[in-house]
């Protein structure tokens, strides 16, 4: 079992929040570059920015125009749904690279992504560019009945998307892309269809009947992938459900399952972000409270692997 110890609750400043509750609570995708730690959630039109040295409230970026509603089904129904960010090397007209947030693909509302350049400290600089990714994500839908991807990371000369199964729709799969190709697209005006270069699903076992599922994942530099997943009672990719597992696992650079260790308690984990010091794996993990009035909490924990 694996014991994580809590950090800090992800808090945001009054001057951010505006009538908005100070805090982000559905925290879906973790990025941390030097000091700094970007943070997406599923429900916002905002990034969180926050510091990894010290528990200061965080600030926010407006990612999209915009205001969702405040009651729970009006803003589901709404919402993005950005569940992963992914940093991007160098290219074109990114010399320091970027961030690349993705929508889970659920619905045609949650296609959306946005691209945010990087300096060279690791800091946002210049206007979040908006994307649609259909092109990307529409394709995936001859692969799954649902699509709902959770994680992405750039391996070697690849970008991997991780898709999240459910009880109706059990199959995690990681989804490959040539890097190139979507660095090219994304400098593109219109972007065209891409497919994935390859498709590989993993079965990661369930607990009481429920199956584990993707939820983010982290490129180590061995090209292996660690990754979060929670066992969610729920049948389908919209509708929330009880957690009643957690688990951090490795996956080789072929996909293989390495190895799933269970977490003590069932915290629903949405991201992760790992830095490895030769056989130590330091994580930080953040979670998504599926509650509005509670805020996400950032935790750490040590693996050996």
């Amino acid at each position: 079992m694996i014991v994580l110890t809590k950090l800090r609750e992800l808090n945001i400043s009054a001057a951010d929040a505006g009538i908005r509750p100070l805090h982000l609570s559905a925290a879906s995708g973790l990025v941390c570059l030097n000091s700094i730690m970007y943070v997406v959630a599923d429900d916002e039109l905002h990034l969180g920015v926050f510091s990894v040295a010290d528990r200061k409230p965080g600030h926010l970026i407006r990612l999209f125009d915009g205001v969702l509603p405040e009651t729970k089904a009006a803003r589901k129904r709404q919402k993005p749904d950005l569940e992963a960010l992914a940093c991007l090397p160098a290219f074109r007209d990114f010399p320091h690279g970027a961030l690349l947030a993705f929508g889970s693909g659920s619905r045609p509302n949650r296609r959306r992504g946005v691209l945010l350049r990087l300096d060279p400290h690791g800091a946002i600089c210049g206007s979040p560019r908006s994307l649609d990714l259909s092109p990307i994500l529409v394709p995936l839908n001859e692969e799954f009945s649902e699509v709902n991807i959770e994680g992405a990371v750039v391996v070697a000369d690849e970008l991997r998307l991780f898709q999240r199964g459910n009880k109706g729709q059990a199959g995690n799969a990681i989804i490959r892309y040539q890097l190139s190709t979507v660095l090219d697209a994304l400098q593109s005006e219109r972007i065209d269809a891409i497919k994935p270069s390859a498709v590989g699903r993993l079965d990661l076992g369930s607990i009481q009947g429920v199956p584990f599922s993707f939820t983010d994942a982290a490129a180590l530099p061995n090209g292996n992938m660690v990754f979060s997943a929670v066992a969610e009672d729920t049948e389908d990719a919209i509708r929330d459900g009880p957690c009643v597992g957690a688990a951090i696992g490795i996956a080789d650079n072929n996909g293989n399952l390495r190895s799933l260790h269970r977490l003590d308690r069932p915290y629903k984990i949405e991201g992760i972000h790992a830095r490895l010091d030769e056989n130590r794996l330091d994580l930080l993990l953040v979670t998504d409270a599926d509650n509005a009035e509670i805020p996400a909490v950032l935790f750490s924990t040590t693996m050996k692997i």
